[in-house]
């Protein structure tokens, strides 16, 4: 966990350094497991989160605003009834352990000065948030622990509260860097060193251990066994670098975002062991490096949630209009022996006058096959004319059958198409806006239902992404069916090159040529993120079509984003080709 005692301790400063003689003004529980304080100082107001969430336990300052329930839960009314108005007198981090005590003066029913404590512990799963007072006795937390769910250490109303287990680690606050290098050499030879750094401190995250390492062995991996005396004296150097950054809380909020920008890690201690492989940036407080850490990570949890919804929605959706394909071709391959039936009407109708009624089956010379004898079954119940007009009936119906079918089957096959096309822009989609887009859409066009009693702002098309070529010339990308419709249809002149790769299914993209003849170089740049924006960026050699948008349309009634183009031509492009084009928008 990169929220370590460390980095716990420069937390515990800069809260102390905020919230001198601060006093609470507003207590909310916006879900079950989170609490925020509003605290108040003479010179500015202060919102601080105390999360036991499994996998984004902390406590900081926050700016994100926080849905409330209607209703505060008892937790909530309780620490109301206790902490409004009450002073923040203290903050106590025992060691680096992963947990901080708040001591609140506040006044009790009979008037009296009382110190009340709230702890957060910073431990995973089992993380918590705890109020106690002045004898240590638990009054209530956010999670009840009872003999079932633990044996070793209960959290209930009337117990008296005891820390978690220490572990047996060394304390960097106390302990000397030659204890802590003797520590790691008695290991096992095997080990990686921050493996060992991990086993022996106290209160250091994996990220701080592996940049330890990458330091003592400038940025080659190092094992226990194959270490010498001089990796021994940089661990020493670099570990004597961490202690003096933990004694005086001086460390740089730093956090690596890798290359999709995805959050990957944060630390107080500088992160260097990347390399080019993520961007690091260094916030301006170690609130506001957690606030966004986790704000962009839950952002992106939470989109990906949604998107696997939209997912299983359109692959459920798909699967059931292959099944359907599959079965109409089945039925249009029976349809196929029609003319047989029209043949056999004939067959009996030529030969009315040497048939009774009553026969099973007739043979008869077959005259459209050269005279050839035809077994022919009848319904004996019928006569010979009867027999006749039930196999013409049944070859109309057959060829009926097979008008539908044929049509039945291209609307479904322009179906699954147009289901591809969303497939591919769910595959690319980037923000929460872009989830909401295809979301609409795919209400828009009845596979998400729509709650029509609640009135809620439609969701518009957004602008496309915005490209600049070599040569200075603008390239539009739209990045699904809506702003692929409106890029073409209304933003593009006709003038401009419209580009899409060929039977595959991927974004619009127009080359904007203000009126001039664009060079082969811009061109070629439009297509190649054409391509690259589509189900073949993977691909080498994708084809490209393009034209002038004013031979692209659209016909009446179809799919959103299904266009039909003419006076084409095809050029072949490498999506991973790089480029001197540059992203100048959305």
């Amino acid at each position: 966990m990169a929220l370590d005692g460390g980095f716990l301790r420069h937390l515990k400063k800069e809260i102390e350094e905020k919230l001198g003689g601060a006093r609470v003004d507003k207590i909310y529980q916006p879900s079950r497991e989170e609490l925020v304080l509003a605290l108040r100082t003479r010179e500015s107001a202060w919102k601080l989160l105390l999360s036991a969430r499994a996998n984004s336990a902390r406590v900081h300052f926050t700016q994100v605003a926080l849905e409330n329930p209607k209703q505060p839960p008892m937790l909530c009314m309780l620490l109301r009834k206790k902490l409004l108005g009450a002073k923040l007198i203290g903050l106590r981090q025992p060691g680096l352990e992963r947990l901080l005590h708040f001591d609140f003066d506040t006044v009790n029913e009979l008037g009296d000065h009382v110190t009340l404590t709230l702890t957060i512990e910073i431990m995973g799963r089992y993380s918590n948030v705890i109020l106690t007072d002045e004898q240590g006795k638990i009054i209530d937390s956010l999670k009840r622990v009872d003999a079932e769910m633990s044996s070793q250490r209960l959290v209930l109303p009337g117990l008296t509260y005891q820390l978690p287990p220490p572990q047996d680690k060394l304390c960097l606050l106390t302990a000397g860097i030659q204890e802590v290098v003797a520590a790691i050499k008695n290991l096992p030879g095997d080990m990686s060193l921050s493996k060992a750094l991990l086993t022996v401190l106290q209160g250091v995250s994996p990220v701080v251990c592996r940049e330890l390492e990458h330091r003592v062995g400038r940025g080659a991996d190092l094992y226990i066994k194959e270490m010498d005396e001089e990796q021994y004296f940089r661990t020493g150097f670099f570990t004597q670098k961490l202690k003096e950054t933990l004694e005086t809380a001086s460390g740089v909020p730093s956090m690596a975002v890798d290359r999709q920008k995805k959050p990957m890690d944060f630390s107080f201690f500088e992160i260097q062991q990347y390399g080019t492989a993520a961007v690091v940036s260094k916030e301006e407080s170690f609130s506001t490096l957690l606030d966004r850490f986790y704000s962009e990570r839950d952002q992106l949890e939470r989109m990906r949630v949604r998107e696997q919804d939209l997912l299983r929605l359109l692959s459920n959706a798909s699967d059931r209009l292959s099944r359907k394909i599959n079965l109409q071709r089945a039925e249009l391959s029976q349809c196929a022996q029609r003319d047989v039936l029209r043949v056999a009407g004939d067959l009996i109708n030529a030969n009315l006058y040497a048939m009774e009624k009553g026969a099973e089956s007739v043979e008869l010379a077959n005259f459209y096959d050269e005279g050839k004898p035809m077994l022919i079954a009848l319904d004996p119940a019928l006569s010979p004319a009867q027999n006749a007009q039930k196999y013409y009936k049944e070859y109309r119906k057959a060829k009926t059958a097979e008008e539908k079918l044929t049509e039945q089957i291209e609307l479904a096959r322009k179906e699954l198409e147009y289901l591809d096309t969303v497939l591919d822009a769910l595959s690319r989609a980037a923000t929460a806006q872009d989830l909401a887009e295809i979301r609409a859409e795919l209400g828009a066009e009845g596979y998400v239902r729509i709650d029509r009693r609640r009135k809620e702002k439609p969701v518009l098309a957004g602008a496309p992404m915005k490209f600049e070529t070599s040569d200075g010339l603008t390239v539009l990308v739209g990045r699904n069916n809506r702003q692929n419709d409106k890029l073409t249809l209304k933003t593009a002149r006709n003038g401009d090159v419209w580009f899409h790769t060929k039977n595959i299914p991927g974004s619009h993209t127009v080359l904007v040529t203000n009126g001039k003849e664009p060079s082969q170089q811009a061109m070629e740049e439009a297509a190649v993120l054409a391509a690259r924006y589509s189900r073949a960026k993977d691909s080498s050699q994708v084809p490209v079509d393009y034209t002038q948008i004013r031979n692209v349309s659209k016909p009446q009634g179809a799919k959103p984003g299904m266009v039909i183009y003419v006076n084409y031509k095809t050029v072949f492009v490498d999506p991973q080709k790089e480029l001197a084009v540059k992203r100048t928008g959305a």
